[in-house]
């Protein structure tokens, strides 16, 4: 078991809102964009003329255009973190990193974000795209509790509208920019505990999402999201069940759903599957776009010290790779 202490998010400033797809000329308009993905806004570290002049053809001027780096971001929504556990750099014993666009090869970004931070401590990245939140947690939950530090921070950088084609419709209206952080530790008790972890995969579907070295992301989205959605609610169909056999007195109504950002419509497929009522579905991909990694960990961030996190929270992630993972959270 893992014990949350806090979340951090951070959203770069400049708004990409559906009038502004509109302009560049591409064949969209927000009742488009509305009935196929629920999606009023997105944000990016790019600066909002140069996806006008340009529309991104090269992906390899949008790392010289971006206004921040994955290792400014991260250290930003790390911040976040560790002001609301109280804590500091010192704490932290190890930085764990992970996202679908990293800078570079190597180093892993986790060295430049603990750099940022002046974190002096071993980083690493483990990574499975969209799906590396939940996959970071179930190895640090899966490790011997003393072979860990007190204090662990899981960052998902993520800036992914740096390899969107912006004249392709398809894909454009759905990224955003975040990036958020998670403080875990194996031993001290923190507001929520982490009680189950899951994973699971199918490599023989590695191609159906893809970023090339110096390419634009593509997908074969109509597979993409049956994929999605039968494996968020396989995800979250093991994360109840773990909930309910977890004490007495529980009830599948007590548990919240926080889903993979990918999409609203998306996630409203898997929440009626899976019988969640709308008041139980927390999700931010309206206003924020599919964010990656840090979409399903940047809503429990925004949700952060309130009640509307409930008692307990099944997060359920799925990636390329094709991988799909999860996790229980459940108040302290």
């Amino acid at each position: 078991m893992l014990h949350l202490h806090a979340l951090g998010h951070f959203h770069p400033e400049n708004l990409i809102d559906n009038a502004f797809l509109e302009a560049l000329g591409i064949d969209t308009n927000d009742a488009w964009i509305m009935d196929r993905v629920g999606i009023k806004s997105r944000h990016t570290v790019l600066p909002l003329d140069y996806i006008r002049t340009t529309k991104n053809r090269d992906p390899r001027a949008a790392i010289e255009a971006a206004q921040m780096s994955n290792a400014e971001t991260g250290a930003q929504a790390g911040r976040m973190a560790l002001e609301r556990a109280g804590l500091e750099a010192s704490d932290i014993g190890m930085v764990i990193a992970g996202s679908c666009s990293p800078d570079e090869c190597i180093p892993a970004e986790a060295n430049r974000i603990a750099a940022e931070l002046g974190i002096d401590a071993p980083s690493l990245d483990i990574s499975s795209a969209c799906s590396s939140f939940a996959s970071q947690l179930y190895f640090l939950e899966a490790m011997r509790p003393e072979k860990l530090p007190d204090f662990i921070m899981v960052v998902n950088p993520e800036n992914s509208t740096r390899v969107v084609d912006y004249s392709e419709r398809s894909a454009c209206v759905l990224w955003g920019d975040c990036s958020s952080a998670a403080i875990v530790s194996p031993r001290l008790p923190g507001p929520w505990k982490i009680t189950n972890t899951y994973l699971n995969g199918d490599p023989s579907g590695a191609d159906k999402v893809k970023v090339p070295r110096f390419g634009h992301f593509v997908q074969q989205g109509a597979e993409v999201q049956k994929f999605g959605v039968k494996r968020g609610c396989e995800t979250f169909e093991v994360l109840r069940e773990a909930w309910l056999k977890g004490g007495e007195g529980r009830t599948a109504d007590q548990l919240n759903f926080i889903g993979h950002q990918a999409n609203l419509r998306m996630l409203e497929a898997v929440a009626r599957r899976s019988e969640v009522s709308p008041e139980r579905h927390l999700y931010n991909v309206d206003r924020r776009g599919n964010v990656g990694a840090s979409g399903a960990p940047s809503v429990l961030s925004e949700y952060w010290g309130t009640e509307k996190l409930g008692k307990a929270i099944a997060m359920c992630v799925v990636g390329s790779g094709l991988t799909w993972a999860g996790a229980l959270f459940e108040r302290s």
